[in-house]
């Protein structure tokens, strides 16, 4: 280490990637067309980033996409959580934690 990484104040922020958020954008924009969604927030912390999703804007968020990189080796760095705060889904691969949400995009047509 060098002496600029050992006396650092604060480590850096956690943040969403430009490819990250073209996923988290793309089914954004298809479940607000289907009127599920209509707002959404986006926090960079110290330890994790968390894209909040509205279905009005002055309610709490419905869902959570939370990115926590320290927990890439135990149970996966995303992590979908519901509005009780309940996580629905875990893992390192950021698409297969959105299929929960996607499967509500699927109705039956008569």
């Amino acid at each position: 280490m060098t002496f600029t990484q050992l006396h650092q104040p604060f480590p850096e922020q956690v943040s969403f990637h430009r490819t990250e958020l073209s996923v988290i954008m793309s089914l954004y924009g298809r479940m607000v067309a289907a009127g599920e969604w209509r707002d959404y927030g986006i926090s960079s912390l110290r330890d994790f980033a968390v894209f909040s999703i509205f279905k009005r804007t002055a309610e709490n968020p419905i869902y959570k996409i939370e990115k926590r990189p320290k927990l890439r080796m135990k149970q996966g760095q995303y992590a979908l959580v519901g509005i009780d705060g309940q996580v629905l889904k875990r893992g390192n691969d950021l698409k297969s934690v959105l299929r929960v949400l996607e499967r509500k995009l699927i109705r039956i047509v008569d």
